[in-house]
Parts: structure tokens; C-alpha cells; sequence
């Protein structure tokens, strides 16, 4: 297979010239073998350019300006959709070559392959098996775990309340036990004075005898 790229080796349009220079210099990169194909100076390259681009890709004066690019026979497209190709690391497939291993396209080739043939579907079912094995478990889908962890909440509230209260009896019981001993002084305290005022009686009416 051959490409053809017609050209205009004389042309006064310098965009025509950086159009041309463009499909050139990114072929010669890509390492395509190409024959560059003057319609300036050539009749029967201009005139088989124009019979064989398509209508539907010619200009509205019906006169393709090159660059124009064929595989063979076969038309690739002009300056713009080469373009295009570059942009979206298509230029083989827009030449109608395959692409060389190795090569963005050639891998983007092999992505497509590998979805067409299934390989990556196979490879989403055991990702999603791998999600089902580590799904999480009914009861927690259900609501039923949240649940627990309210009831969980609930007992640890429930235990310090408990703690709380036990707090206040335990200082409620120290009180009351502090103001027993008090009232024990006290009836102690009580008891000796009425004594002593016992024995100064005694001790008065002895004296008086």
C-alpha cells in the first residue's frame, strides 16, 4: 500500500504551503512511507486528484485544494480531517495502516479489541464478584446494624445514669451517716452534762448534812 499525498509545489497560498508542510513533516516522524505528488507541474496527478476525491468532501466550486491524501485508490481525507486523525491518535487508521506495536494507537486498538471480544466484561463480573464477597451484610443493608449500634448508645447512656445515681447514694448515705454521728454527740454530750449535774446535787446536799 501506498499513500499518496498530492501537493502543490508552486503554490502562492502560504497557508496551502504550511498545510502541505505539516502532513509531510508529521509522516516523515511517524516513519510512513509516502509519494509526494506535484499537480503543479504535473496535469494527469491534478487531474486524477480531483476525479477521485468524493463530491461530498470537495468545495462548494467543486476544486479539492491539496493537501489531499489517498491509501492506494482509496481517499483519506484533506488537510483537515488529517487533522483531526492527529488530535485523536488515529493517523493510521485515518491512513488505512495498522499501527506500529507499541504506539498510542496500536494500544487503543487493543483496548477496543479487548471489549469487543468480552475480555473486559469478564474482567467487570469478577471485580463485581470480588464487590459481592465483600458486600456489606444483610443486616447492615436492612438497617438492622444501625439499629444496634442506637441500642448499643442507649445501654452506655443507660450505665452512666446507673453510675450517676449510684454516685448520689453513696454520697446521700455518707451524709446521713455523718449527721448519726452528730446526733450520737450530741446524746453523749447530753448525757455527761445531766451526770455532772447529778453529782454537784450530791455533792450539795453532802455538804449540807
Amino acid at each position: 500500500m501506498v499513500i499518496k499525498v498530492f501537493l502543490a509545489s508552486s503554490s502562492g497560498s502560504t497557508a496551502i504551503k504550511k498545510k502541505q508542510q505539516d502532513v509531510v513533516a508529521f509522516l516523515e516522524a511517524l516513519k510512513v512511507d509516502y509519494a509526494p505528488l506535484d499537480i503543479a507541474c504535473n496535469e494527469e496527478n491534478r487531474t486524477w486528484m480531483r476525479q477521485n476525491v468524493p463530491e461530498e468532501k470537495k468545495p462548494a466550486n467543486g476544486i479539492p485544494l491539496p493537501p489531499q491524501i489517498f491509501n492506494e485508490e482509496s481517499y483519506c481525507g484533506d488537510y483537515d480531517t488529517f487533522f483531526n486523525a492527529k488530535e485523536d491518535n488515529s493517523v493510521y487508521a485515518f491512513l488505512g495502516l495498522p499501527p506500529p506495536p507499541g504506539s498510542k494507537e496500536a494500544e487503543q486498538a487493543n483496548n477496543a479489541l479487548i471489549v469487543e471480544n468480552g475480555t473486559h466484561a469478564e474482567d467487570t463480573s469478577a471485580e463485581e464478584n470480588l464487590d459481592e464477597l465483600t458486600e456489606v451484610p444483610v443486616k447492615e443493608r436492612n438497617g438492622e446494624a444501625h439499629g444496634e449500634g442506637e441500642q448499643a448508645a442507649d445501654d452506655e447512656e443507660e450505665a452512666e445514669r446507673d453510675a450517676d445515681d449510684e454516685a448520689e447514694e453513696e454520697v446521700t448515705a455518707a451524709g446521713e451517716q455523718e449527721e448519726a454521728v452528730e446526733e450520737t454527740d450530741e446524746a453523749n454530750a447530753d448525757e455527761e452534762e445531766e451526770l455532772e449535774e447529778e453529782e454537784a446535787d450530791v455533792q450539795e446536799e453532802e455538804e449540807a448534812e
